[in-house]
This record gives C-alpha cells, structure tokens and sequence, in this order.
C-alpha cells in the first residue's frame, strides 16, 4: 500500500524482518573481508590469523552496533518493538534461546560503552569492541601493547570498515513507512 508520498507501508514485523535478511546477508559476505583487512594489517607484529569462521563475536557486534542506532530513527515505543523482533528473528536463525541472545547483545554492548567512553561514536565502539574480541592487543608491537590501546591508524581503516555493517535508517526511512 502506498501513501500520497509514494512511500510504502510496512509493520514493524516486516521492517525486522528485513533487517534482519540483509544485515546476516553482509555478515555471511564481508566477515572473510574483516578477517583479510584484520590478518594483513601492517600494524601488527604478530599476524593475527582470525579463522573466517569464527564469525560469533563479529556477529554480535555487527548486531549491537545496529540496535544501538535504532532508537535514533523512531519514536518511544516503536523502537523497542522493532528491536524485540529483530531478536526474535536472529534467536531462530541462530537456534538460540532469545533471552540468551538479548543477554550477549547486551554484554557486547556494555563492551563497545566500555571501550570507547566516553565517546559515543558507534561505528569506533564496534571497531575497538571488535579488536578487544579477538584479542588483538596481543599481536601489536609493544608501546601500544603496553599502554592495552589499539594503534589509531589500525583502528581508523577497522572503524570506516564496520561503517558498512550498520544498517542505513535513513535511506529506508526516506522509502518506507513503518506502520505500528
């Protein structure tokens, strides 16, 4: 159905839904890409070799990054629905208990807060959450080892690289309308 602004009608169900499709979508296709910018990073002494199948923490990330955003792009309320549903789905997917799931999404959270106060930039919260995940401290040399920080150059190419898994609300929102 369309409004008289050309926009089309969704539920909150089907814009979950959506998400939900493209977001494991680009996971499934640009976490080797991570793992490859991650492994071949000059910036570390020690190569860091992530398996492209240890995909768990990217995931988590990529999904607390995402729901962070959303209460940005709707009203009180609406924003808490859409994010129980995209739970739901992802908890299917996943075969996972959705309590459980919501409880990993808020550690990871609570990680991406902790990592990057007090800024509030999200997409450096997912790159520092992502580097502290998987234990990249480790692999640098030793002045930013010791002082437990990521090398800027390395976290800067991490963070405009987890730019392109946060969800574009904008430009969905200038498409459709979400019906509650």
């Amino acid at each position: 159905m369309l409004t008289l602004f050309g926009k089309k009608k969704l539920t909150e169900e089907k814009v979950a839904n959506i998400f939900v499709n493209a977001t494991q979508a680009l996971i499934d296709k640009g976490f080797e890409d991570m793992t490859g910018l991650i492994n071949d990073s000059h910036e570390f002494v020690k190569r860091p070799s992530i398996n492209p199948d240890d995909v768990g923490p990217f995931t988590l990330i990529v999904i607390a990054g995402n729901l962070q955003r959303i209460p940005e792009y709707f009203e009180a309320g609406q924003d808490k629905r859409i994010a129980e549903h995209i739970l739901n789905k992802f908890a299917e997917i996943y075969e996972i208990d959705k309590m459980e799931l919501a409880q990993m999404v808020a550690d990871t959270r609570k990680l991406m807060m902790r990592k990057n106060h007090p800024s509030k930039n999200i997409p450096t919260a997912m790159a520092k959450a992502l580097f502290c995940k998987y234990g990249l401290n480790d692999k640098q040399e030793s002045y930013f080892k010791e002082l437990r920080a990521p090398n800027p150059i390395f976290i800067q190419r991490l963070r405009e690289a987890m730019d392109n898994f946060l969800w574009d609300w904008d430009g969905f929102r200038q498409r459709y309308k979400v019906a509650g």
